[in-house]
């Protein structure tokens, strides 16, 4: 049986002079990436399919470094277009996100409807696996595009309650042939062998 696992960028430096898909990586996040390198957690892993986003870069490259694989660059794989908005303060992007959760056919603030969003990682995961090499492939994106293809994969209602826990670096696992959920959202200090260092 292959895996395919797909895996949230952790924490980033939030800038709201920078425009959002171009932040990068906190000196936590990148912690974070090494510290999940070092468990030996993703060996085997056939190839690294990641979002363009910096953030998803800078995650999905030194894992892909490290494991001697080709790292994919897919740009519509990018989180839920939210460029009519920009930058929002946390209580206030919290509070948007709660109704682009709970209101899935509805355009929030100008931002991608969550049904729109669905679909698309849905068709880019599709078309990345049919594409990639035999064996196990992850996946390196983000939270609320995550969100919604774990509800697809699951059949489960949109719902922000099937929502990664807070700081992202967590991932959730399918099976390659059959699309089963093999396991839901996990820190990737939860995983078998994490050493913080």
């Amino acid at each position: 049986m292959a895996t395919v696992r797909y895996l949230t960028h952790p924490e980033v430096q939030v800038d709201p002079a920078v425009p959002i898909p171009d932040w990068s990586l906190s000196a936590v996040g990148r912690a974070r990436v090494a510290a999940l390198i070092a468990t030996g957690y993703l060996k085997g892993t056939a190839q690294v399919i990641s979002s363009a986003e910096t953030k998803a870069v800078e995650t999905a490259s030194p894992i892909a470094d490290a494991l001697g694989v080709a790292m994919i660059r897919r740009p519509a794989m990018h989180e839920n277009d939210r460029s009519a908005t920009g930058f929002l303060p946390g209580p206030v992007f919290e509070a948007v996100a709660d109704t682009f959760f709970a209101h899935p056919d509805d355009s929030v603030r100008g931002w991608e409807t969550a049904r729109s969003a669905q679909a698309r990682i849905r068709r880019e995961v599709q078309a990345a696996l049919a594409a990639a090499p035999t064996g196990d492939i992850l996946f390196v994106g983000h939270g609320a595009v995550g969100t919604l293809l774990f509800c697809d994969l699951a059949r489960l209602d949109i719902d922000r309650a099937h929502d990664q826990p807070a700081g992202g670096g967590c991932l959730f696992a399918f099976n390659r042939e059959s699309g089963g959920v093999l396991h839901r959202w996990r820190r990737i200090e939860d995983l078998a062998g994490f050493n913080p260092g």
